[in-house]
């Protein structure tokens, strides 16, 4: 298996991990690599700490996400996810690239939106073996080669229409100008109309979204960092109609304004001179955000 990757795009407050828990990402195998986008693992131990509420702004993609009795396909969520860390856990994860889920199961995706659904009702009883047979091992390599495995047995053949989708998603996330389906529509070559059928089967959500969760993403990202931010042509790069709607969709997603969110992330800065302690260190790479 290849070294691990990282992204924090879409972990809120990421200047607390490694305080309060380990975040580390693998890329799949070669032979997977097609579906899956990579595979990650969290882990935490508070036993002498106080509970940490930790935040995410999901992708538009699916994750397998393991955890003891709460183990389930998570579809694309389209609010804020919240969970309490408390005492000592862990959770194995794979995260599927956009669309690349549905050629497994071959319904459309927007019906798993908001949703998680447990692995024996995706899998049949062998999903329900899954999630004893990798946390009763310890190393994170032996964990996810049984994901692997267990994968690699179900696998359909490539769907081109994966490829499309994949290619769109891509293009959205690193065209920041890009504000509108129409503007998207006409740089991809695919009608609108194609977009939103896509969209609805293979990712769950809509274009529209997609582009609005992505700037989102953009903005906390530069907030977490302490970046000064001219809010108002910030505002208007993103596509807002003016600074009032971006902060009002702000709030709305991240749970605090930009400038209460500035502060929270502040509150975990370090001393001059002393680097977070991630245990993976990489680039901010674009779609390889959290799951």
């Amino acid at each position: 298996m290849r070294a691990p990757s990282a992204s924090q795009r879409g972990v809120l407050n990421p200047r607390a991990m490694g305080t309060h828990f380990h975040l580390t990402r693998y890329p799949p195998s070669e032979d997977l690599a097609f579906f899956v986008e990579r595979h990650w693992t969290v882990r935490w131990d508070l036993r002498d700490r106080e509970p940490f509420p930790q935040e995410v702004l999901p992708h538009p993609c699916v994750n397998l996400v393991l955890e003891a009795g709460r183990s389930a396909v998570h579809g694309v969520g389209t609010r804020r996810f919240s969970t309490l860390l408390e005492g000592r856990g862990q959770v194995v994860g794979t995260k599927f690239r956009p669309g690349a889920f549905f050629p497994f199961v071959r319904f459309p995706m927007s019906g798993l939106t908001d949703r998680a659904l447990p692995l024996h009702e995706v899998f049949g009883p062998a999903g329900a073996d899954l999630e004893p047979a990798v946390l009763a091992r310890h190393d994170e390599h032996e964990q996810i080669a049984l994901v692997e495995e267990f994968l690699r047995q179900r696998l359909p053949p490539c769907d081109v229409t994966v490829a499309t989708v994949v290619r769109v998603i891509q293009h959205a996330l690193e065209r920041h100008e890009i504000a509108r389906v129409e503007d998207l529509s006409a740089q991809v070559g695919l009608s609108v109309r194609t977009l939103q059928r896509l969209f609805r089967q293979y990712v769950g959500v809509s274009p529209k979204w997609v582009l609005r969760r992505f700037r989102l993403h953009e903005a906390a990202d530069r907030v977490a960092a302490g970046v000064h931010v001219d809010w108002a042509a910030f505002a208007q790069e993103l596509g807002y109609f003016d600074q009032a709607h971006f902060i009002r969709d702000f709030k709305a997603q991240v749970g605090r304004s930009p400038t209460e969110y500035a502060a929270l992330c502040a509150a975990h800065e370090f001393p001059p001179g002393q680097e977070q302690p991630h245990r993976v260190r990489a680039r901010v790479s674009g779609v390889l955000g959290p799951g």
